[in-house]
């Protein structure tokens, strides 16, 4: 037991669960109307995003990774753009439609990965995923730091104005299309390379 406990407490596997409750904390803050609070908000998105970053150097670079790790750092990800395209829709950016295909994929995977865990057969994930989630992570990004400036006004009165009418345009909804397509298809390809784990039929032909 001792030794799951000193596992589990490793610093990425710390920083992965920093970065699920700093998920509540920039929601909150970016659907606040002032201008300094959805500042805060972007900040502790992107410190949760950097957190990302650092904690899969540090588990490989010091050989620290462990099954919990493994499993906790993708669906922090999930959660993380979850919680930010779910804003997105309440805010009137994008379309929920597209969210929720995010959202069952990523569901869908989640539970496989987990039944693959169960059965001792633990998956890893693919960089074609690592791609989706960096993708994921730019736009959601992006559209942040709009949504801030848009509040702020640094730029006057003009600037401001422009962006809302970016922010209600097509164009955010034919990036999340291209978002969209791009995780499911992962998702697809996650369980084509994953299916015989998945279902155990790796272990009758061993």
């Amino acid at each position: 037991m001792k030794a799951q406990q000193e596992s589990f407490l490793t610093i990425p596997n710390q920083l992965t669960v920093l970065r699920i409750l700093l998920v509540p904390v920039f929601v909150m803050l970016l659907l606040q109307d002032d201008a300094f609070l959805k500042l805060l908000g972007v900040i502790a998105f992107t410190v949760a995003s950097l957190t990302d970053l650092y904690d899969g150097w540090h588990a490989r670079r010091f050989n620290v990774v462990t099954r919990i790790g493994a499993f906790l750092d993708p669906l922090a990800d999930k959660l993380l753009i979850t919680a930010a395209f779910l804003v997105y829709v309440w805010m009137g950016y994008i379309s929920l439609w597209m969210v929720m295909l995010v959202v069952l994929r990523d569901v869908v995977v989640t539970a496989l990965r987990s039944w693959a865990e169960f059965r001792d057969h633990p998956v890893v994930t693919s960089r074609q995923a690592k791609y989706k989630t960096l993708f994921q992570n730019v736009f959601a990004y992006l559209v942040m730091v709009l949504i801030f400036l848009k509040e702020a006004a640094l730029f006057g009165r003009g600037s401001s104005d422009a962006i809302l009418r970016f922010l209600n345009s097509s164009v955010l909804d034919w990036i999340m299309l291209a978002v969209t397509v791009v995780t499911v298809a992962t998702g697809v390809s996650y369980l084509i390379d994953n299916w015989q784990v998945i279902t155990g039929k790796h272990e009758e032909r061993s």
